[in-house]
């Protein structure tokens, strides 16, 4: 079954300075490896910073910049996963880097 691993954090999680910030970036690389390796890899990205999301209102056609909800929280990227169960998508969002949080929902899946 597919979930998705939604990945949060703050500003303050930010990395210091270019070399932590590369350090990180080895470890989501690493990740990526070993969840290709075990092959429950569908999907995943990191997303550019929320200062280039837009809204748009669906209900109004209004469209404006973000951020938006009043939180400090961001969604940063994305993983899907293919495993066996919740209990194994949340094993896998506890083996990312310590840099984050993650939020782990089923994938609707129809017909």
């Amino acid at each position: 079954m597919n979930y998705m691993l939604l990945i949060t954090s703050t500003h303050e999680d930010e990395p210091a300075t270019e070399e932590e910030g590369q350090t990180r970036m080895n470890a989501w690389f690493e990740y990526n490896r070993i969840a290709e390796e075990a092959g429950v890899y569908v999907a995943g990205e990191a997303l550019h910073g929320v200062e280039t999301a837009k809204v748009a209102d669906v209900r109004t056609g209004v469209v404006t910049d973000g951020p938006f909800a009043e939180t400090k929280e961001v969604i940063g990227g994305f993983y899907v996963l293919d495993v066996a169960d919740e209990d194994a998508a949340i094993e896998w969002a506890l083996k990312m880097p310590p840099y984050v949080s993650v939020e782990v929902r089923p994938v609707m899946a129809f017909g």
